[in-house]
């Protein structure tokens, strides 16, 4: 299982793909039926913890089960056919595989449509967990060994440590270059574009 030379894991939404337009034509499609004002522009400016974090500003606790379950009943045919791979993700991936890697995705993400998303973007991923969030993913990155996990908040910042794996922060969802280096990565990129240059400096290339 694992006899490759290393692994590298990855977030997904905003590190690999860009769900910003699925994710919002799905909370627009539930304020209208729900009758529930929905800001889903600002929505989509902080993806990232649990789809529940995000439905608590809108709806009272007692709604946002109801509404998690609704939201992945329409993400399937809504979101996953507008989703497109964020710059360099396709070429990072394969710039970990070419030299031996494992690439595994870790997301908060529910595992079903996390699976969906990877498969409609033909993505080259070996294991896709789902369901975990910030120190949380930590568990799943150990059991498979990570050295590296990349991600563009500062909880993928927090899963890094708590795998003691080197963390990389792409500054492509929430937070700027500034913000995700004053936070401690220890490798902060733009983008996924320059990342196939930098896997010399990850140490993971024997």
């Amino acid at each position: 299982m694992h006899d490759h030379a290393f692994t590298v894991g990855f977030d997904l939404d905003m590190t690999l793909a860009d769900t910003r337009a699925g994710i919002g034509a799905v909370l627009d499609a539930l304020s209208a039926e729900s009758g529930v004002f929905i800001d889903s522009k600002l929505s989509v400016t902080r993806l990232g913890p649990p789809l529940a974090i995000e439905l608590a500003h809108w709806f009272t606790a007692d709604q946002v089960p109801v509404m998690v379950a609704r939201f992945r009943e329409l993400y399937a045919g809504i979101a996953v056919p507008v989703t497109t791979p964020m710059a360099g993700a396709v070429t990072a991936l394969a710039a970990v595989r070419d030299t031996g890697g494992r690439v595994i995705v870790v997301t908060a993400k529910n595992q079903r449509d996390a699976e969906r998303t990877i498969r409609f973007l033909d993505l080259p991923v070996d294991r896709v967990v789902g369901s975990l969030w910030a120190a949380e993913k930590g568990r799943a990155l150990m059991e498979h060994r990570a050295t590296v996990y990349v991600g563009d908040h500062i909880g993928d910042i927090d899963a890094a440590r708590a795998a003691s794996a080197r963390s990389v922060a792409v500054a492509t969802g929430p937070f700027d270059v500034a913000a995700l280096r004053a936070y401690g990565a220890d490798l902060v990129l733009p983008d996924l574009l320059s990342f196939p240059d930098r896997l010399d400096d990850l140490g993971v290339i024997g």
